[in-house]
């Protein structure tokens, strides 16, 4: 797939669903260096013709930008196998681009995977942990 894909909230979860290496460019019209990022983006799309390069207009997709709490444009995310592995604000110069993209073809997702489910089990950990501390005996007693 060579180009860039518009995404909107009716088209986002699928694509990022269907496709196992999704980079997203959050930008807006008003923003020179989104228009600056506009090219180099294009051309890491032409030379990476197997991953899916798309677009979300902050302006015109408002609730796509809030829910990944975008402060800052353009930012740069990158999901691989439905799981946000970079994200980063500011328009990155064409050398840097294909750096992120390399390291994030060279991550080994088996390994990211397992330190997400490690965080959460600590977070449950620790929420169970602070249950006891509050006086709570097992056994309801």
């Amino acid at each position: 797939m060579s180009g860039t894909v518009e995404l909107t909230k009716e088209n986002f979860d699928q694509t990022v669903a269907d496709n196992e290496f999704v980079l997203i460019d959050f930008w807006a019209d008003w923003c020179g260096p989104c228009k600056q990022f506009a090219p180099v983006y294009e051309k890491a799309a032409e030379e990476n013709p197997d991953l899916v390069f798309a677009k979300v207009d902050t302006e015109a997709q408002p609730e796509l930008a809030q829910a990944f709490g975008i402060q800052s444009i353009p930012t740069l995310m990158i999901v691989r196998d439905q799981v946000a592995i970079f994200a980063q604000p500011g328009a990155l110069p064409e050398p840097a681009l294909t750096d992120v993209i390399d390291q994030a073809r060279k991550l080994d997702m088996d390994e990211v995977r397992k330190d997400i489910a490690a965080q959460e089990s600590q977070g449950q950990g620790q929420s169970q942990d602070q249950g006891q501390s509050q006086g709570q005996q097992p056994g309801g007693e």
